[in-house]
Protein backbone atom coordinates (compact mmCIF):
# COMPACT_ATOMS: atom_id res chain seq x y z
CA UNK A 1 0.00 0.00 0.00
CA UNK A 2 2.77 2.40 0.97
CA UNK A 3 4.68 1.57 -2.21
CA UNK A 4 1.48 2.21 -4.23
CA UNK A 5 0.97 5.66 -2.68
CA UNK A 6 4.62 6.55 -3.30
CA UNK A 7 4.41 5.42 -6.92
CA UNK A 8 1.17 7.36 -7.49
CA UNK A 9 2.79 10.56 -6.21
CA UNK A 10 5.83 10.09 -8.45
CA UNK A 11 3.70 9.19 -11.47
CA UNK A 12 1.43 12.20 -10.88
CA UNK A 13 4.38 14.59 -10.96
CA UNK A 14 5.81 12.91 -14.06
CA UNK A 15 2.45 13.18 -15.83
CA UNK A 16 2.31 16.87 -14.91
CA UNK A 17 5.72 17.19 -16.57
CA UNK A 18 4.34 15.54 -19.70
CA UNK A 19 1.51 18.10 -19.87
CA UNK A 20 3.99 20.97 -19.55
CA UNK A 21 6.10 19.38 -22.26
CA UNK A 22 3.16 19.37 -24.69
CA UNK A 23 2.27 23.01 -23.94
CA UNK A 24 5.87 24.19 -24.41
CA UNK A 25 6.34 22.21 -27.60
CA UNK A 26 3.19 23.74 -29.08
CA UNK A 27 4.34 27.28 -28.32
CA UNK A 28 7.90 26.35 -29.30
CA UNK A 29 6.67 25.33 -32.74
CA UNK A 30 5.56 28.92 -33.35
CA UNK A 31 8.98 30.24 -32.26
CA UNK A 32 10.59 27.71 -34.60
CA UNK A 33 8.56 29.01 -37.55
CA UNK A 34 9.66 32.58 -36.76
CA UNK A 35 13.31 31.49 -36.39
CA UNK A 36 13.18 29.72 -39.76
CA UNK A 37 11.88 32.85 -41.47
CA UNK A 38 14.60 34.95 -39.79
CA UNK A 39 17.30 32.49 -40.96
CA UNK A 40 16.08 32.59 -44.55
CA UNK A 41 15.88 36.40 -44.53
CA UNK A 42 19.43 36.67 -43.14
CA UNK A 43 20.87 34.21 -45.66
CA UNK A 44 19.30 36.09 -48.57
CA UNK A 45 19.99 39.64 -47.40
CA UNK A 46 22.89 42.09 -47.54
CA UNK A 47 24.01 40.70 -44.16
CA UNK A 48 24.48 37.15 -45.51
CA UNK A 49 28.30 37.32 -45.54
CA UNK A 50 28.44 38.67 -41.99
CA UNK A 51 25.98 35.96 -40.91
CA UNK A 52 28.17 33.19 -42.38
CA UNK A 53 31.41 34.70 -41.01
CA UNK A 54 29.90 34.82 -37.55
CA UNK A 55 28.99 31.13 -37.73
CA UNK A 56 32.59 30.30 -38.73
CA UNK A 57 34.17 32.29 -35.88
CA UNK A 58 35.99 30.10 -33.34
CA UNK A 59 35.18 30.30 -29.65
CA UNK A 60 37.98 29.00 -27.44
CA UNK A 61 37.21 27.34 -24.10
CA UNK A 62 40.32 27.24 -21.91
CA UNK A 63 40.36 25.41 -18.59
CA UNK A 64 44.10 25.65 -18.07
CA UNK A 65 47.34 26.10 -19.98
CA UNK A 66 47.29 22.45 -21.05
CA UNK A 67 43.54 21.88 -21.37
CA UNK A 68 41.70 23.94 -23.94
CA UNK A 69 39.62 23.36 -27.05
CA UNK A 70 37.86 25.51 -29.58
CA UNK A 71 34.80 25.11 -31.75
CA UNK A 72 33.18 27.42 -34.26
CA UNK A 73 29.89 29.08 -33.33
CA UNK A 74 28.09 26.63 -35.61
CA UNK A 75 29.82 23.66 -33.94
CA UNK A 76 29.07 24.93 -30.43
CA UNK A 77 25.40 24.98 -31.38
CA UNK A 78 25.28 21.71 -33.34
CA UNK A 79 27.49 19.75 -30.96
CA UNK A 80 26.96 21.62 -27.69
CA UNK A 81 23.43 22.99 -27.53
CA UNK A 82 22.11 20.03 -29.50
CA UNK A 83 23.56 17.71 -26.84
CA UNK A 84 21.14 19.40 -24.42
CA UNK A 85 18.36 18.92 -27.00
CA UNK A 86 19.15 15.20 -27.08
CA UNK A 87 19.38 15.15 -23.28
CA UNK A 88 15.77 16.38 -23.15
CA UNK A 89 14.79 13.84 -25.81
CA UNK A 90 16.35 11.14 -23.61
CA UNK A 91 14.49 12.40 -20.53
CA UNK A 92 11.21 12.40 -22.49
CA UNK A 93 11.92 8.88 -23.69
CA UNK A 94 12.72 7.60 -20.19
CA UNK A 95 9.53 9.22 -18.87
CA UNK A 96 7.39 7.71 -21.63
CA UNK A 97 8.91 4.27 -21.00
CA UNK A 98 8.07 4.59 -17.30
CA UNK A 99 4.53 6.03 -17.24
CA UNK A 100 3.67 7.25 -20.75
CA UNK A 101 2.53 5.90 -24.08
CA UNK A 102 5.55 3.58 -24.35
CA UNK A 103 5.22 2.10 -20.85
CA UNK A 104 3.61 -1.14 -22.04
CA UNK A 105 3.56 -3.18 -25.24
CA UNK A 106 -0.18 -2.57 -25.61
CA UNK A 107 0.25 1.20 -25.44
CA UNK A 108 3.45 1.32 -27.46
CA UNK A 109 2.46 -1.01 -30.31
CA UNK A 110 0.62 1.59 -32.44
CA UNK A 111 3.15 4.45 -32.28
CA UNK A 112 6.14 2.08 -32.51
CA UNK A 113 4.81 0.36 -35.63
CA UNK A 114 3.86 3.71 -37.16
CA UNK A 115 7.31 5.14 -36.39
CA UNK A 116 9.01 2.05 -37.85
CA UNK A 117 7.09 2.43 -41.10
CA UNK A 118 7.69 6.18 -41.08
CA UNK A 119 11.45 5.59 -40.92
CA UNK A 120 11.87 2.54 -43.15
CA UNK A 121 9.83 3.61 -46.19
CA UNK A 122 11.38 7.11 -46.58
CA UNK A 123 14.88 5.64 -46.25
CA UNK A 124 14.13 3.00 -48.90
CA UNK A 125 12.75 5.63 -51.29
CA UNK A 126 15.84 7.80 -50.81
CA UNK A 127 18.27 4.91 -51.27
CA UNK A 128 16.48 3.67 -54.40
CA UNK A 129 16.98 7.09 -56.01
CA UNK A 130 20.56 7.66 -54.83
CA UNK A 131 22.10 4.19 -54.87
CA UNK A 132 25.57 4.25 -56.41
CA UNK A 133 26.14 7.96 -55.75
CA UNK A 134 27.88 9.76 -52.91
CA UNK A 135 24.51 11.26 -51.98
CA UNK A 136 23.35 7.90 -50.60
CA UNK A 137 25.02 8.95 -47.31
CA UNK A 138 21.98 11.14 -46.72
CA UNK A 139 19.58 8.19 -46.38
CA UNK A 140 18.84 9.18 -42.78
CA UNK A 141 17.58 12.65 -43.73
CA UNK A 142 13.97 11.76 -44.68
CA UNK A 143 13.58 9.39 -41.71
CA UNK A 144 13.25 12.14 -39.14
CA UNK A 145 10.20 13.82 -37.59
CA UNK A 146 10.45 17.29 -36.07
CA UNK A 147 8.58 17.00 -32.78
CA UNK A 148 8.49 20.78 -32.14
CA UNK A 149 7.07 21.68 -35.55
CA UNK A 150 4.67 18.72 -35.55
CA UNK A 151 3.22 19.47 -32.13
CA UNK A 152 3.17 23.18 -32.95
CA UNK A 153 0.95 22.48 -35.98
CA UNK A 154 -1.28 20.08 -34.01
CA UNK A 155 -1.53 22.66 -31.21
CA UNK A 156 -2.65 25.37 -33.63
CA UNK A 157 -5.48 23.09 -34.80
CA UNK A 158 -6.79 22.97 -31.24
CA UNK A 159 -10.07 21.07 -30.80
CA UNK A 160 -10.17 20.19 -34.50
CA UNK A 161 -8.17 17.08 -33.67
CA UNK A 162 -8.92 14.48 -30.95
CA UNK A 163 -6.77 14.53 -27.83
CA UNK A 164 -5.87 10.89 -28.46
CA UNK A 165 -4.43 11.84 -31.85
CA UNK A 166 -2.09 14.34 -30.19
CA UNK A 167 -0.98 11.63 -27.78
CA UNK A 168 -0.44 9.26 -30.71
CA UNK A 169 1.73 11.86 -32.49
CA UNK A 170 3.80 12.54 -29.35
CA UNK A 171 4.51 8.83 -28.85
CA UNK A 172 5.24 8.39 -32.58
CA UNK A 173 7.65 11.35 -32.61
CA UNK A 174 9.46 10.11 -29.49
CA UNK A 175 9.74 6.60 -30.98
CA UNK A 176 11.06 8.28 -34.14
CA UNK A 177 13.66 10.06 -31.99
CA UNK A 178 14.87 6.64 -30.78
CA UNK A 179 15.48 5.67 -34.39
CA UNK A 180 17.23 8.96 -35.16
CA UNK A 181 19.50 8.57 -32.11
CA UNK A 182 20.47 5.03 -33.16
CA UNK A 183 21.08 6.12 -36.76
CA UNK A 184 23.33 8.99 -35.67
CA UNK A 185 25.27 6.80 -33.23
CA UNK A 186 25.77 3.90 -35.65
CA UNK A 187 26.06 5.52 -39.07
CA UNK A 188 27.06 9.17 -38.69
CA UNK A 189 30.14 8.90 -36.53
CA UNK A 190 33.69 9.66 -37.65
CA UNK A 191 36.91 7.71 -36.99
CA UNK A 192 36.86 6.43 -33.42
CA UNK A 193 39.31 7.40 -30.70
CA UNK A 194 39.31 4.36 -28.46
CA UNK A 195 40.95 6.24 -25.59
CA UNK A 196 38.20 8.88 -25.42
CA UNK A 197 35.46 6.34 -26.19
CA UNK A 198 36.55 4.01 -23.39
CA UNK A 199 36.86 7.03 -21.08
CA UNK A 200 33.31 8.03 -22.02
CA UNK A 201 32.02 4.53 -21.30
CA UNK A 202 33.80 4.68 -17.92
CA UNK A 203 32.24 8.06 -17.10
CA UNK A 204 28.80 6.72 -18.07
CA UNK A 205 29.45 3.81 -15.71
CA UNK A 206 30.17 6.30 -12.91
CA UNK A 207 26.82 8.01 -13.59
CA UNK A 208 24.99 4.68 -13.38
CA UNK A 209 26.76 3.85 -10.09
CA UNK A 210 25.76 7.27 -8.72
CA UNK A 211 22.14 6.44 -9.54
CA UNK A 212 22.44 2.95 -8.05
CA UNK A 213 23.86 4.12 -4.70
CA UNK A 214 21.09 6.73 -4.40
CA UNK A 215 22.74 10.07 -5.17
CA UNK A 216 19.90 12.50 -5.96
CA UNK A 217 21.67 15.86 -6.22
CA UNK A 218 21.44 16.95 -9.86
CA UNK A 219 24.52 19.18 -9.62
CA UNK A 220 26.77 16.11 -9.28
CA UNK A 221 25.20 14.50 -12.34
CA UNK A 222 25.64 17.72 -14.34
CA UNK A 223 29.34 17.95 -13.46
CA UNK A 224 30.02 14.33 -14.45
CA UNK A 225 27.74 14.74 -17.49
CA UNK A 226 29.94 17.57 -18.81
CA UNK A 227 32.95 15.24 -18.63
CA UNK A 228 30.90 12.62 -20.51
CA UNK A 229 30.12 15.16 -23.27
CA UNK A 230 33.82 16.13 -23.58
CA UNK A 231 34.85 12.48 -23.94
CA UNK A 232 32.28 11.87 -26.67
CA UNK A 233 33.21 15.15 -28.41
CA UNK A 234 36.66 13.69 -28.99
CA UNK A 235 35.67 10.05 -29.39
CA UNK A 236 34.42 10.09 -32.97
CA UNK A 237 30.83 9.35 -31.88
CA UNK A 238 28.72 12.48 -32.12
CA UNK A 239 28.56 14.21 -28.69
CA UNK A 240 24.77 14.50 -28.81
CA UNK A 241 24.69 10.78 -27.95
CA UNK A 242 26.26 11.73 -24.63
CA UNK A 243 23.10 13.73 -23.91
CA UNK A 244 20.94 10.62 -24.33
CA UNK A 245 23.20 8.45 -22.16
CA UNK A 246 23.29 11.18 -19.51
CA UNK A 247 19.46 11.29 -19.50
CA UNK A 248 19.22 7.57 -18.79
CA UNK A 249 21.46 7.94 -15.73
CA UNK A 250 19.17 10.48 -14.04
CA UNK A 251 17.15 8.98 -11.14
CA UNK A 252 13.36 8.81 -11.31
CA UNK A 253 12.73 8.09 -7.63
CA UNK A 254 12.77 11.24 -5.46
CA UNK A 255 15.04 11.85 -2.50
CA UNK A 256 12.03 11.89 -0.17
CA UNK A 257 9.23 9.36 -0.77
CA UNK A 258 5.56 10.27 -0.36
CA UNK A 259 5.11 8.58 3.02
CA UNK A 260 8.10 10.34 4.56
CA UNK A 261 7.04 13.64 2.99
CA UNK A 262 3.55 13.29 4.48
CA UNK A 263 4.89 12.47 7.96
CA UNK A 264 7.47 15.27 7.94
CA UNK A 265 4.96 17.81 6.65
CA UNK A 266 2.39 16.80 9.28
CA UNK A 267 5.02 17.19 12.01
CA UNK A 268 6.09 20.59 10.63
CA UNK A 269 2.49 21.81 10.41
CA UNK A 270 1.84 20.71 14.01
CA UNK A 271 4.96 22.55 15.13
CA UNK A 272 3.91 25.61 13.12
CA UNK A 273 0.48 25.64 14.80
CA UNK A 274 2.21 25.72 18.19
CA UNK A 275 4.02 28.96 17.30
CA UNK A 276 2.48 32.39 17.84
CA UNK A 277 0.74 32.71 14.46
CA UNK A 278 -1.77 35.33 15.66
CA UNK A 279 0.83 37.95 16.54
CA UNK A 280 4.09 37.15 14.75
CA UNK A 281 4.83 36.51 11.05
CA UNK A 282 7.75 34.46 9.68
CA UNK A 283 9.98 37.53 9.38
CA UNK A 284 9.51 38.21 13.09
CA UNK A 285 9.63 34.62 14.30
CA UNK A 286 12.73 32.58 13.39
CA UNK A 287 10.98 29.37 14.41
CA UNK A 288 8.20 29.91 11.84
CA UNK A 289 10.75 30.78 9.15
CA UNK A 290 12.76 27.64 9.90
CA UNK A 291 9.65 25.44 9.67
CA UNK A 292 8.51 27.00 6.38
CA UNK A 293 11.98 26.53 4.89
CA UNK A 294 11.92 22.88 5.97
CA UNK A 295 8.53 22.35 4.25
CA UNK A 296 9.86 24.02 1.10
CA UNK A 297 12.98 21.85 1.11
CA UNK A 298 10.92 18.68 1.68
CA UNK A 299 8.62 19.66 -1.18
CA UNK A 300 11.59 19.95 -3.54
CA UNK A 301 13.05 16.65 -2.32
CA UNK A 302 9.74 14.84 -2.96
CA UNK A 303 9.91 15.55 -6.72
CA UNK A 304 11.64 13.06 -9.05
CA UNK A 305 15.10 14.33 -10.17
CA UNK A 306 14.34 13.34 -13.79
CA UNK A 307 11.21 15.50 -13.88
CA UNK A 308 12.95 18.38 -12.08
CA UNK A 309 15.72 18.41 -14.66
CA UNK A 310 13.27 18.15 -17.57
CA UNK A 311 11.08 20.94 -16.18
CA UNK A 312 14.10 23.18 -15.74
CA UNK A 313 15.13 22.67 -19.39
CA UNK A 314 11.77 22.59 -21.21
CA UNK A 315 11.54 26.35 -21.78
CA UNK A 316 15.23 26.64 -22.66
CA UNK A 317 14.84 23.87 -25.22
CA UNK A 318 11.66 25.21 -26.83
CA UNK A 319 12.47 28.91 -26.82
CA UNK A 320 16.28 28.97 -27.11
CA UNK A 321 17.93 25.76 -28.36
CA UNK A 322 15.53 24.87 -31.18
CA UNK A 323 15.06 28.43 -32.53
CA UNK A 324 18.82 29.10 -32.35
CA UNK A 325 19.50 25.82 -34.17
CA UNK A 326 17.02 26.89 -36.86
CA UNK A 327 18.63 30.32 -37.26
CA UNK A 328 22.05 28.67 -37.68
CA UNK A 329 21.05 25.75 -39.93
CA UNK A 330 17.96 26.84 -41.88
CA UNK A 331 19.69 29.84 -43.43
CA UNK A 332 20.22 28.86 -47.06
CA UNK A 333 20.69 31.17 -50.03
CA UNK A 334 17.87 30.63 -52.50
CA UNK A 335 19.95 31.40 -55.58
CA UNK A 336 19.39 28.09 -57.35
CA UNK A 337 16.84 26.75 -59.80
CA UNK A 338 14.29 25.01 -57.56
CA UNK A 339 13.12 22.73 -60.37
CA UNK A 340 16.70 21.52 -60.91
CA UNK A 341 17.15 21.00 -57.16
CA UNK A 342 13.99 18.96 -56.75
CA UNK A 343 14.45 16.96 -59.95
CA UNK A 344 17.92 15.73 -58.96
CA UNK A 345 18.25 12.42 -57.15
CA UNK A 346 19.19 14.07 -53.83
CA UNK A 347 16.41 16.64 -53.78
CA UNK A 348 13.83 14.21 -55.15
CA UNK A 349 14.87 11.55 -52.63
CA UNK A 350 14.32 13.95 -49.73
CA UNK A 351 11.08 15.38 -51.17
CA UNK A 352 9.52 11.99 -51.92
CA UNK A 353 10.93 10.43 -48.76
CA UNK A 354 9.43 13.05 -46.47
CA UNK A 355 6.40 13.86 -48.62
CA UNK A 356 5.22 10.39 -49.62
CA UNK A 357 7.40 7.93 -47.71
CA UNK A 358 6.42 9.20 -44.27
CA UNK A 359 2.65 9.16 -44.74
CA UNK A 360 2.77 5.87 -46.70
CA UNK A 361 5.01 4.14 -44.12
CA UNK A 362 2.97 5.32 -41.13
CA UNK A 363 -0.38 4.45 -42.75
CA UNK A 364 0.66 1.05 -44.17
CA UNK A 365 2.38 -0.17 -40.99
CA UNK A 366 -0.53 1.01 -38.83
CA UNK A 367 -3.01 -0.78 -41.13
CA UNK A 368 -0.92 -3.98 -41.09
CA UNK A 369 -0.72 -3.83 -37.29
CA UNK A 370 -4.48 -3.44 -37.05
CA UNK A 371 -5.17 -6.27 -39.53
CA UNK A 372 -2.79 -8.59 -37.66
CA UNK A 373 -4.41 -7.68 -34.34
CA UNK A 374 -1.17 -6.25 -32.94
CA UNK A 375 -2.68 -2.82 -32.26
CA UNK A 376 -6.05 -1.14 -31.84
CA UNK A 377 -6.66 2.54 -32.51
CA UNK A 378 -8.78 4.68 -30.19
CA UNK A 379 -12.39 5.00 -31.39
CA UNK A 380 -11.96 8.78 -31.85
CA UNK A 381 -9.16 8.25 -34.42
CA UNK A 382 -10.09 7.40 -38.01
CA UNK A 383 -7.96 6.75 -41.08
CA UNK A 384 -8.19 10.36 -42.25
CA UNK A 385 -6.53 11.29 -38.97
CA UNK A 386 -3.76 8.73 -39.51
CA UNK A 387 -3.08 10.08 -43.02
CA UNK A 388 -3.07 13.66 -41.69
CA UNK A 389 -0.68 12.78 -38.87
CA UNK A 390 1.51 10.94 -41.38
CA UNK A 391 1.80 14.16 -43.36
CA UNK A 392 2.51 16.22 -40.23
CA UNK A 393 5.18 13.68 -39.23
CA UNK A 394 6.79 14.36 -42.61
CA UNK A 395 7.93 17.72 -41.26
CA UNK A 396 11.51 16.58 -40.80
CA UNK A 397 13.09 20.00 -40.33
CA UNK A 398 15.25 20.11 -37.14
CA UNK A 399 16.33 16.46 -37.13
CA UNK A 400 16.54 16.28 -40.94
CA UNK A 401 18.73 19.39 -41.06
CA UNK A 402 20.88 17.95 -38.29
CA UNK A 403 21.42 14.65 -40.09
CA UNK A 404 22.16 16.54 -43.33
CA UNK A 405 24.82 18.50 -41.42
CA UNK A 406 26.36 15.19 -40.29
CA UNK A 407 26.06 13.48 -43.68
CA UNK A 408 27.46 16.15 -46.01
CA UNK A 409 30.39 18.54 -45.80
CA UNK A 410 30.20 19.86 -49.38
CA UNK A 411 28.42 23.28 -49.28
CA UNK A 412 26.50 22.77 -52.55
CA UNK A 413 25.19 19.33 -51.55
CA UNK A 414 24.27 20.66 -48.12
CA UNK A 415 22.44 23.58 -49.76
CA UNK A 416 20.37 21.25 -51.95
CA UNK A 417 19.57 19.12 -48.89
CA UNK A 418 18.42 22.14 -46.86
CA UNK A 419 16.23 23.54 -49.63
CA UNK A 420 14.65 20.14 -50.22
CA UNK A 421 13.97 19.69 -46.48
CA UNK A 422 12.39 23.14 -46.21
CA UNK A 423 10.13 22.61 -49.25
CA UNK A 424 9.11 19.09 -48.19
CA UNK A 425 8.34 20.29 -44.64
CA UNK A 426 6.25 23.20 -45.95
CA UNK A 427 4.26 20.94 -48.28
CA UNK A 428 3.68 18.36 -45.54
CA UNK A 429 2.58 20.98 -43.00
CA UNK A 430 0.08 22.51 -45.45
CA UNK A 431 -1.28 19.15 -46.64
CA UNK A 432 -1.49 17.79 -43.09
CA UNK A 433 -3.48 20.80 -41.85
CA UNK A 434 -5.94 20.51 -44.76
CA UNK A 435 -6.46 16.76 -44.28
CA UNK A 436 -6.96 17.07 -40.49
CA UNK A 437 -9.41 19.98 -40.89
CA UNK A 438 -11.41 18.01 -43.45
CA UNK A 439 -11.39 14.99 -41.12
CA UNK A 440 -12.72 17.22 -38.34
CA UNK A 441 -15.55 18.56 -40.54
CA UNK A 442 -16.52 15.02 -41.57
CA UNK A 443 -16.66 13.97 -37.93
CA UNK A 444 -18.84 16.98 -37.01
CA UNK A 445 -21.19 16.25 -39.93
CA UNK A 446 -21.47 12.59 -38.92
CA UNK A 447 -22.25 13.54 -35.32
CA UNK A 448 -24.96 15.97 -36.47
CA UNK A 449 -26.57 13.26 -38.64
CA UNK A 450 -26.48 10.79 -35.74
CA UNK A 451 -28.22 13.34 -33.49
CA UNK A 452 -31.01 13.78 -36.07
Amino acid sequence: MRQSVRNQSTIGYIRETATKFLDRETAGGIFLIIATIVALLLANSQWADAYNRFLDDELLFELSEHLSFGLTVEEWINEGLMAIFFLIAGLELKRELRVGELSSLKKASAPLLAALGGMAVPALIFVSLNLGTENVKGWGIPMATDIAYSLGIIGLLGKNVPTQLKTFLIALAIADDIGAILVIALFYSSELSWIYLSSGVGVFGILLVMNWIGIKGLIWYVIVGMVLWYCFLNSGIHPTIAGVLFAFSIPIRPKLDSKSFKERTAANVTELEESDLEILNPLQDKKQLKILKAIKTDSKDSKPPLSKLENSLINFNSFVIIPVFAIVNAGVKLDVNLIEVLSGSLGLGILLGLGIGKVAGISIFTLLGQKLGVLKLHHSINWNHIVGVGMIAGIGFTMSLFIAYLAFSTPEILKVSKISILIASLINATAGIIVLLLASKKRETREEIEEI
